[in-house]
């Protein structure tokens, strides 16, 4: 099952440097192995804000809903999630 996910971050500026420094940090290392997994195939910046355009692709609603509520920044995101489906126009489906 694919899914386009927007992600929106905004971290409290007040939040101690060192917790931030380390919390980017974990966040990275979880999103790139769900990457090397084939879990999240794509992750896009969006120009000018701390947000990416991401496409999942997992099993399931619920195991979606466990990596995102994974990720270290999750308490400081917004998320929308789209699911997605072949289009019949598609020349490359199959």
């Amino acid at each position: 099952m694919k899914f386009h996910v927007r992600m929106d971050v905004a971290i409290p500026p007040d939040l101690d440097p060192q917790v931030r420094a380390e919390m980017v940090h974990r966040e990275k290392l979880y999103s790139q192995q769900l990457q090397r997994d084939g879990k999240w195939p794509h992750i896009w910046r969006i120009v000018g804000e701390y947000a990416n355009y991401s496409i999942f692709d997992v099993d399931s609603n619920d195991e979606l809903h466990h990596i995102l509520s994974g990720l270290p920044l999750f308490p400081y995101m917004k998320i929308h999630v789209t699911p997605l489906a072949v289009h019949p126009s598609d020349v490359n489906a199959g």
